[in-house]
Formats: structure tokens, sequence, C-alpha cells
């Protein structure tokens, strides 16, 4: 039995569409000015405002709130970057493998970029942040690599279903290696478990720079999937009638997923349900077509990061909740509802 997105996509108007793609876009800039202003001191809206354009112009009060609003840019840049990643990255993942529970970590994506950060630390000394983006990538390359090497060794090649059960076991495996190394060495294991977390908070301002990229590249080639995906979504007979490049529309939705995954990952570790509750709860409003739903996600991701990561710093102050935790915690009960939602999708 296998479970399979929805091939008829809703009709939607693209005015409404359009219009709640602007108004999500002002959402997500009140939300960055929201991360901006609250924490352990919070600071006016306005004056948040003022601290953007018009920097040391308001006194002794002015400056102290321009370096409070300074000092939470880099925490909200990096909310702004790995929201977009993981959400995009879900939609995409959620589309090659027409399994609408598809999450980002589902070809090992994750758990390889993990896997190499702690070998790096472990190994050869290089727990530092500068470094992390660097050992992140070619990890989960080499896991997605192997699952896609795995799924396509049977008769007929690759198939979703095969790369599904390819990317557990290969992520089985990795959590495994991962507890064991961690485990056996204190020193790693105190790197790691504050990186498995997840947390915007004290981060390298450094891995902005060095994540960037990696994002853009992803972002480009998974926007460029957008029609691709919507064939795909007809089934691999359907799409290759239709003339569609079925094989290589999976490898670029991998190399883009990876891209994203592990940028995002590197930069402030692995964050939970993102990737999979954003595009459920964008395609409640753009249906299923990937052109309109890539979009949203783009806006739609950061907005539900920081958010999470604006709550950890209000419910436990004046200390905070990472935001790994947070978005546990709503993204749990947006997985039951999708399950739900599934019962008359299934065959």
């Amino acid at each position: 039995m296998t479970t399979t997105l929805p091939t008829q996509p809703r009709r939607v108007s693209r005015v409404p569409l359009a219009s709640g793609l602007l108004a999500t876009l002002g959402v997500l800039v009140v939300t960055v000015l929201l991360s901006l202003a609250v924490g352990n001191k919070y600071v006016p809206l306005p004056d948040v405002v003022a601290a953007l354009l018009r920097p040391g112009t308001g006194g002794v009060t002015g400056e102290y709130f321009d370096a409070v609003v300074a000092s939470r840019i880099p925490r909200t840049i990096l909310g702004l970057m790995a929201g977009a990643a993981l959400a995009v990255a879900g939609a995409v993942m959620q589309g090659v493998s027409r399994n609408p529970l598809g999450d980002p970590g589902l070809f090992g994506v994750n758990a390889g970029a993990a896997a190499a950060i702690v070998t790096g630390t472990a190994f050869f000394g290089l727990g530092s942040a500068a470094t992390s983006v660097w050992v992140a990538l070619p990890g989960a390359f080499i896991a997605v690599i192997v699952v896609y090497l795995i799924g396509s060794g049977a008769r007929g090649g690759a198939t979703p279903v095969r790369l599904v059960l390819a990317g557990v076991v290969v992520t089985a495996m990795l959590a495994a290696y991962i507890q064991a190394v961690a485990l056996s060495l204190p020193q790693v294991f105190d790197t790691y478990r504050f990186w498995v977390v997840g947390s915007l908070a004290g981060r390298d301002p450094q891995l902005i720079i060095d994540g960037l990229p990696f994002i853009l590249v992803g972002l480009v080639l998974a926007l460029a999937l957008a029609g691709p995906l919507n064939v795909l979504a007809l089934g691999d007979d359907t799409a290759k009638a239709l003339g569609a490049h079925v094989g290589r529309t999976r490898i670029i939705g991998a190399v883009s997923t990876t891209l994203l995954c592990a940028a995002a990952t590197a930069m402030v570790g692995p964050i939970a349900f993102i990737g999979l509750a954003v595009p459920h709860i964008v395609r409640s409003i753009t249906g299923v077509d990937h052109r309109w739903l890539l979009a949203y996600c783009l806006l739609a991701g950061p907005i539900l990061l920081l958010l999470a990561d604006i709550l950890g710093r209000v419910i436990a102050s004046p200390a905070e909740l990472m935001v790994g935790i947070i978005t546990a915690f709503v993204g749990a009960p947006i997985l039951l509802v999708a399950v739900r939602r599934m019962n008359g999708r299934t065959s």
C-alpha cells in the first residue's frame, strides 16, 4: 500500500493567490520586526525601525536599543534562511517522493549531515562553527548517494517507495553510529547535545556567509522544478508519456533538498517539522500547484520558524527554550491532522 499526493490540482484563482502571497510577505515583515523586538529586553517596534533606518540618533537610550537590535539581527537572518530552506526542501521532497509525509530527512540528508559533523568533531577536531557547513555538506551528499544506489539497485530502478525504504535504513544506521560516537566520547557529546536540538541562539554570524551560497543554489534549483513536479504528481508513467524526464527531476530534486537541508542543518542544527508542516499548511491554501506552493513555502517557512523562536524566548523568560523544541510541539499536532486528512487518499 502506498500513499500518494492528490493528482488533481484544486482550482484556485490566481488573483486571490497573488494577494495572499503579498499578505504573507507582510506577515513575514512583521514577524522579522517582532524577532528583533522580543527578548530578555523588549524593544518597542518604533525603536526597532529607528535602529534599522537611523542608528545612533536616539541618544543614550537609542544607542542601547541599537545594540540590542544589532545583536538579534544575525539570529533573525539565520531564521529566515533556515526556515525558507527547510520549508522549500520539504515541499520538493513531498513532490519528488509523492509522499505527503515526506520530510527533508527522508533521504538521509539530516542524518548524513549530523554524522559528518560528529565524525569531524570526534576524529579531526573540526568542531568550530566556521567549518560546520563544509563538513555537513559532504556527509549529506554521501548519504543521499548511498540511498539512491540502494533504492535503484533492484529491477525497475528507483521508485518512490524504494527510495523511502532505503532512506529509512540509511538514517537508522547513521543514527546508531552517531549515538555510539557521541556517547563514547564525552567532549563530542557535549558539543553534539547542544547542536542536535536545533537553535538560532549562540550561532556564529560567519555561518550566514558560509551557508548563503548553498541555500541560494538550492532554492534556484527547487523553484526551477515547479513545472516538472506538477507533471510528476500524475505518476511516473503519465509523466513519461507527457515527455517529462522523471529520473532527471528526481536527481535535481535530491540535489536541491540536499543543499538546502545540509546548509540549514549545519547553521542551526536539525530542526524538526518545518519541512513537514509548512507544505501541508500552504497546500491547504494553494492546492498542489508547485508554482504557488514553493513560493508560499519560501515565505511561510521563515514565519513559522521565527514565531517558534519568539515563543521560546517568551514562555521561559528570562531563560529560553531552543527553537527545535518549540517546532516539535507545534509540528506534532499538524502531523496528526495531516495523517487524518489522508484517510481518503490512500491506495
